[in-house]
């Protein structure tokens, strides 16, 4: 017997899936192919403990997880994406979430899915035991992969091959029950379905031997699954408990799951990444793919963090306990994971949000990196300024000596989480302009002036003629200066961007901010330094890092960036509207100035709140 499908009755049927075997589900759109694929998938990953390699198009993560929660438990699939579950059915979709951390479920969305990327992630997958391809689709879409008749027939082929190389089962849904289209692609096994209401009739064809069987299946489209004829069993197998250490180091290689935390309550994290490889190039990062909804929130704006917060502690707790204790040891090891875990804790905010971004758009040129270690070509406002009038004053003697306090903003990218980010892929428009429903780059065909002394240069110190892609909240900020009246608005003659939202990170930015301020108070610095290297790391490795194979989005990381710099030229301009002598500007977060800060700034280690880490006299005096 191979392996099973998860629906007895067309187990029996095949013998289950046989290895070296390339099967074809084909249905009409809302017939079940899809759900086959799932049932697929969920059956032998969570059922068997066997290793399933899920390559999605078309679909997201969210898709896919939501599926697989409503089929298993089940629970109402509309209701589960509505986010409006009973507690009790919030606890069982949260356990189920905890042992879909640990199982070998590797999910690939990504954009520029291939099945040479399928077939290149096969030998990194030790044991892999099935794969699936969820869905071909008959209609061409560029921005979807593995669509259109000339990629399905080609794409069907390559993977019956691959099954006859790797002596695997693969299983393929398509979007269509045309039998001509079907007929000439010539496969070892075909089904297809046909719905009548909540029955779906499933004909089972063998290339040589032609029509094996026909059968009748449930279509429990309030489960989002197909079952068994006459009772749809209620509940697969009771999942085996995940393991008791959980809290693993990021895939690489792919059999190492994501972060997954072991104490209850269960935490919503992802299932294991997919190591796949780009068609043309090195390795791509895996796509994570998409979390089962959390219990509903329930304080930060009269919302309970807890359910969040406590992946933090939990993780913090098993570190320490890992390491006896040793306060240096437990910090270096989570500080090791900070990158997979607040992938994990960004993408369990994100359930239930209001869009579902896209995770790995095409990179345009002007975002790719021209060397290893080089830049893209996008000009952030990052600033390295000082007060020139007023230091040369102070030098010839005509300006009184100083006292200079040098401030520092706490988690400045943390804050710059805030911020419009695209929430997809970034479209081109010849025509410029800015629309404020709209982020990405911008073109301009030559840096805004700026004439102010006793201010930075929102765009940064950078001195080069000519023309400057500047990111969205760069253009934002220099609409603001312009509204202040302190230069021109910019000239925008074209834009790559795409519709945005200034909460696509915002969960995540309190969650963290809460955990931060909770131990702060609590003096706890294992998790401050943690928190700090999450944000810190998810900031610089969404970009090109090979470190994150969840997403790439060099888009999102100049953006933020370039907001934590803003955000410090807003502070800038607060205390000099508020009688301050703004002396230096550095970075994202060093702000020097003369006079009595502490009426404009409330001083403290929050977000936000100011520190100071030193003052000085200028002019400084001469060593004799």
């Amino acid at each position: 017997m191979g392996l099973p499908t998860g629906i007895r009755t067309l187990d029996d049927a095949l013998g289950g899936l046989q290895p070296g075997r390339f099967y074809l589900v084909a249905a009409a759109p809302g017939a079940g192919s899809s759900l086959i694929a799932t049932a697929a998938a969920r059956t032998s990953a969570l059922d068997q403990h066997q290793p399933v390699l899920y390559a999605a198009s078309g679909l997201t993560r969210a898709d896919i997880a939501a599926r697989i929660v409503a089929a298993h438990l089940p629970v109402d699939y509309r209701r589960l994406r509505a986010g409006r579950l009973t507690p009790t059915e919030q606890d069982d979709t949260a356990a189920l979430h905890h042992h879909l951390a640990s199982a070998p479920l590797y999910i690939d969305d990504g954009t520029d899915l291939t099945t040479d990327a399928i077939a290149e992630s096969v030998p990194d997958l030790p044991g892999l035991a099935l794969v699936v391809v969820d869905r071909l689709q008959t209609t061409e879409d560029p921005r979807v992969p593995l669509s259109g008749p000339v990629q399905i027939t080609d794409a069907a082929q390559a993977l019956a091959h691959l099954a006859r190389t790797h002596e695997l089962p693969v299983l393929a849904a398509v979007d269509t029950d045309d039998p001509q289209l079907i007929a000439a692609l010539s496969l070892d096994i075909t089904i297809i379905l046909t719905r009548d209401a909540d029955q779906i009739h499933a004909t089972i064809t063998e290339r040589d031997l032609g029509p094996q069987a026909t059968l009748t299946l449930h279509a429990d489209l309030a489960h989002a699954r197909i079952t068994d004829p006459a009772t749809p069993y209620a509940s697969p197998t009771t999942p085996a408990p995940p393991p008791a250490a959980s809290l693993h180091t990021p895939a690489q290689p792919p059999q190492v799951p994501l972060p997954a935390p072991t104490s209850p309550p269960p935490d919503p994290t992802p299932t294991q990444p997919a190591p796949t490889a780009h068609t043309a190039a090195a390795r791509r990062p895996s796509p994570r793919p998409a979390t089962a909804p959390p219990p509903s929130e329930g304080g930060y704006a009269n919302r309970d963090y807890s359910y969040f917060t406590g992946m933090i502690t939990r993780a913090v707790d098993e570190a320490l306990h890992d390491h006896d204790g040793d306060i240096t040891a437990a910090t270096e090891a989570l500080v090791k994971k900070a990158v997979p875990n607040a992938m994990a804790l960004f993408e369990a905010t994100r359930v239930g949000g209001n869009y579902e971004h896209t995770v790995y758009p095409e990179t345009l040129e002007f975002l790719r990196k021209k060397t290893k270690d080089g830049a893209d070509e996008i000009w952030e406002g990052r600033h390295n300024w000082t007060n020139t009038h007023l230091t040369d004053a102070l030098q010839n003697g005509t300006h009184p000596p100083i006292t200079v306090n040098a401030l520092d903003t706490n988690a400045s990218f943390l804050s710059a989480f805030k911020t419009h980010l695209p929430i997809g892929a970034l479209i081109h428009d010849p025509h410029g302009g800015f629309d404020p429903k709209r982020s990405g780059v911008y073109h301009l065909p030559t840096r805004p002036t700026w004439h102010h002394t006793d201010l930075p240069d929102p765009i940064g110190n950078r001195r080069e003629d000519g023309p400057v892609l500047l990111d969205d909240a760069t253009i934002r900020l220099l609409i603001r200066c312009a509204r202040l009246g302190l230069c021109e608005a910019p000239h925008i003659t074209e834009c790559w961007t795409s519709g945005t939202s200034e909460g696509l990170l915002e969960k995540f930015r309190r969650v963290l901010t809460e955990a931060r301020t909770n131990a702060i108070k609590a003096d706890d610095m294992v998790t401050v330094e943690y928190i700090k290297s999450m944000y810190s790391k998810f900031t610089s490795t969404i970009g090109e890092s090979s470190v994150n194979r969840d997403i790439r989005r060099p888009d999102w990381m100049h953006i933020i960036r370039s907001q934590a710099f803003a955000n410090l030229w807003y502070k800038s301009h607060r205390a000099h509207g508020n009688g301050l002598t703004v002396v230096r500007v550095r970075g994202t977060d060093e702000l020097h100035v003369a006079g009595d800060w502490r009426t404009v700034f409330t001083e403290g280690r929050l977000t936000t709140q100011m520190k100071q880490k030193d003052q000085y006299p200028l002019p400084r005096k001469s060593a004799r």
